[in-house]
């Protein structure tokens, strides 16, 4: 849920609300077509409407998702930069999310690299009220991202 039109708690009454609106996004799997997923979607939330309610589906904007093949000379070095930036093996977790200009930059030039990286502490709360990075986790990120340079500069 991205976010909601109803009345706020403060003015909320012991009375039924006439209309409401959400805004809501679908994050999709590699391979996931965003027609395909948008009309399930749609149809899933006009068919499970609870109460009589009716509901109305007005798509946005939509994105393909896309899977990074981290294997390669550039991920290696990307690799060693972490371990000497944070002194720890680096993890890589397999998160994503679409954004929407990752594929088409890889479908124009197939043969990048493309590392994407997120730098987070473990109560950063990632795109959510009061996003936060420690300090020391944003020097080691930026450790970590001169050392890449270095490493890719040879």
């Amino acid at each position: 849920m991205l976010g909601i039109d109803a009345p706020r708690v403060r003015e909320a009454g012991n009375v039924l609300v006439p209309a409401a609106r959400a805004k809501v996004s679908l994050r999709l799997a590699p391979g996931q077509e965003p027609e395909q997923a948008m009309a399930a979607l749609v149809r899933h939330l006009e068919t499970n409407a609870p109460w009589g309610a009716r509901v109305t589906v007005t798509p946005g904007a939509s994105a393909w998702p896309f899977a990074v093949d981290a294997r390669g000379p550039v991920f290696d070095a990307a690799r060693r930069a972490f371990r000497e930036g944070w002194g720890a093996d680096p993890v890589d977790i397999g998160a994503g999310g679409t954004i929407p200009f990752v594929k088409a930059f890889a479908d124009a030039f197939p043969e990048a690299a493309i590392l994407l990286v997120g730098v987070e502490d473990p109560d950063g709360r990632a795109h959510g009220a009061n996003e936060s990075l420690l300090l020391e986790d944003f020097r080691k990120g930026c450790v970590a991202e001169a050392v890449l340079l270095r490493e890719v500069a040879g």
